[in-house]
Parts: C-alpha cells; structure tokens; sequence
C-alpha cells in the first residue's frame, strides 16, 4: 500500500482513493497514553502553556517540562473556524519529540462524522486522509507522524484545508494558513 507518510501505531495518512487500517487496541492504548504525555489537546496545551513568539498565523506555544524532564514543552499551534459556520473549528498542534519523531494532531468539533476520518489538501492536491482516533468531552482528534515529504509540503504551501464530515454527503472544507510554518517550525524545539 502506497502512504504518503511512514505507518505508525498510532495513524497513518493513507493516501487518496485507499482505505485506513483500523486501530487495534495496542494502538489505541499508545494512542491515549501519547495524549496524556503531550498534554492531552492542543487547547488544554496552549492554555497551560506561554506563547514563545508568532510567526504568521502559527504560535509556538511552550509550557513547563513534565515531572522528570529538563526542557519545556513546545508546539506549534494554530486555532480557526470555519468560514461560514462559527459553531465548527479546528485546532491543528504540530510537535517534535526529543527522539525528533513529528506528530500532527488535529482537534476537530464533537458531531464529526468518524468513519470518513479527517481529509487533507494543500494548495487544493489531495494529500490523503486519517482516521480519528478518539473522542474527549470536548473534542475529537486524529493524529499522524509526520514525514519529511508531508514537512515540505507545510513549508512550502500557502493553504491547508482540513475536511471534515457532519454526514456522509457534507464535508466540511476548514482552511488553514501556512503562513509562518516554515519560520515556526525552524525555531520549534
């Protein structure tokens, strides 16, 4: 099977027209232990944390190293909603880990349609689609390992559009601007 990004326990982006293996419960369990070791969302994550500085739309957003650790915590992190509907947004977390594994996490409304899973465009080329993994009381994510193809992508892109689905025939396009990511991503820890 042909992925955009390297397959990984937690997700993969499968690439346009192809079907995502489901998670199992290994999978699932990283999933959620992942999550409570980044910080649980990026919301949680940027309200406990500082913004370190701004470059174009993304935030690099930093907070206190966890019990044990040296180094602070830092994501880039950037909030919209979606043109022409208030109530529906997203929160995209970008996050390089100490073992420089990068991860994408993507918080979406509750009510999102999850067989579908999360599709991806940029600058309007289908780069593929991810399942969500999970469900809190305020949101629900998906999340993949980044790979240098995808990082360039980022870099070198004007748009993101992130969809969504509320019902099998309604997808939900949510742009979100790459501006500054090439900048941020360089200053990112």
């Amino acid at each position: 099977m042909h992925t955009i990004f390297r397959a990984h326990s937690l997700s993969r982006w499968v690439a346009p027209g192809r079907l995502s293996p489901a998670m199992g419960f290994v999978g699932t369990h990283l999933a959620m232990i992942g999550l409570l070791l980044a910080g649980l969302t990026s919301a949680v994550f940027a309200q406990e944390g500082t913004v370190k500085a701004q470059h174009g739309d993304w935030q690099i957003v930093c907070k206190n190293p966890p019990p044990g650790a040296k180094n602070e915590v830092c994501a880039l992190v950037q909030s919209v909603t979606a043109e022409d509907r208030n109530n529906i947004g997203l929160t995209v977390y970008f996050q390089r880990f100490s073992n420089d594994t990068r991860v994408l996490r993507v918080f979406a409304p509750l009510g999102v349609l999850l067989p579908p899973g999360l599709g991806l465009k940029i600058d309007g080329k289908d780069v593929g689609h991810a399942p969500f993994l999970r469900c809190h009381t305020f949101a629900c994510y998906a999340q993949v390992v980044v790979e240098d193809p995808l990082i360039e992508q980022l870099k070198s892109g004007k748009t993101a559009i992130f969809i969504i689905f509320q019902t099998e025939e309604a997808g939900i396009g949510i742009p979100i601007s790459l501006s500054g990511f090439s900048a941020a991503l360089a200053e990112l820890k």
